[in-house]
């Protein structure tokens, strides 16, 4: 079975396959004076293309761990999240509280999700 990598770039690429399960870079939003809500908005976008480029979608998703800047913003992501996840196939999930990568970022996810075949 053979790795494959989405977008390398040198530092990380934006997806790794192996078989039919893919991983996917932490994926943070643009618009870092946003609120939390347009900020996980940009974050699940990005998060569905990247599945698309794999030939998935959300129902693929077999788990997501969410980075918040502030558990503050718990409600706020999951009126975002619970608007956008497929109802009939959650992935797993894990939310957390940590010291994000630059200032403005209220959220970071990561997913690991089934590619098409």
């Amino acid at each position: 079975m053979s790795i494959q990598r989405l977008n390398p770039g040198p530092r990380m690429s934006q997806a790794v396959r192996l078989g039919e399960i893919a991983f996917l870079a932490g994926q943070v939003p643009d618009d870092l004076a946003a609120d939390i809500g347009v900020q996980t908005e940009q974050v699940l976008a990005k998060i569905e293309a990247v599945l698309a480029e794999l030939g998935s979608g959300k129902a693929d998703i077999l788990s997501v761990q969410v980075w918040l800047a502030d558990m503050a913003d718990f409600q706020g992501m999951n009126a975002v999240w619970d608007a956008w996840v497929d109802p009939a196939n959650p992935p797993a999930r894990a939310t957390g509280e940590v010291a994000l990568a630059r200032p403005g970022m209220r959220v970071e996810m990561i997913a690991v999700a089934r590619a098409a075949g």
